[in-house]
């Protein structure tokens, strides 16, 4: 298998996982903090999780936050800053254009917020590219993961990314892959990458703290 440049995205902490608000809200005054501590934690395993794969050379993290950079660059990924400062898909594509002039030749790009994130599910799914491919959410609306094993990788994500994405050309992938596919932008989500069992500093989060997540 090619080795693969895997590009993530994360928005500064303020800006980040807003959906996720009323759950962290009642924390009072520290529902700020608590809000990037669970935000910072859902990252550091999507991430980790990525770097465990042996289909990864590198993650590279598309980032303005000091903090966030920090962290991941801790585990190992690479970031760079998001200079189109546009919005997600600009920011992705800045990524795989960095990547690429760093020498990669496959090029993917994938949600940070994946606590439950399997390593051998995001193998298996990269071994199953052929060309430019996507992973649709457990929805089946969004997108958790698209790839491009040579050309452009023509990013789409956002509201009806799935279809976006499959009239752009990417062809759907299919396996089983359920922490793949379990994005976080909810309590609901959160309780059901909970239930698949989410990574370790998540995992420490939520039973650090007086709530769960249901």
């Amino acid at each position: 298998m090619q080795p693969w440049s895997l590009v993530v995205p994360a928005k500064l902490l303020s800006r980040a996982k807003t959906r996720l608000a009323p759950l962290t809200a009642r924390f009072g005054d520290d529902a700020p903090a608590r809000h990037r501590e669970l935000v910072l934690a859902m990252l550091a395993d999507t991430v980790a999780a990525a770097l465990a794969s042996p289909a990864v050379a590198g993650v590279l993290v598309v980032t303005d936050d000091p903090g966030v950079g920090d962290l991941v660059r801790s585990l190992g990924a690479r970031t760079v800053p998001d200079e189109p400062d546009r919005g997600l898909n600009p920011a992705l594509a800045h990524g795989a254009a960095a990547a690429r002039a760093a020498g990669a030749r496959a090029v993917a790009a994938m949600s940070s917020d994946l606590p439950a994130l399997r390593p051998a599910e995001l193998t298996a799914a990269l071994a199953a590219v052929a060309g430019r491919g996507f992973v649709a959410d457990a929805e089946g609306t969004g997108t958790t993961l698209l790839c491009a094993a040579t050309g452009g990788l023509d990013p789409r994500f956002g509201p009806g990314s799935a279809a976006a994405h499959a009239a752009g050309g990417a062809v759907p992938l299919d396996g089983d892959w359920p922490g793949l596919r379990r994005d976080v932008d909810t309590a609901a989500d959160l309780a059901a990458a909970a239930a698949l069992g989410v990574g370790p500093r998540t995992a420490r989060l939520l039973a650090a703290t007086p709530w769960s997540p249901g």
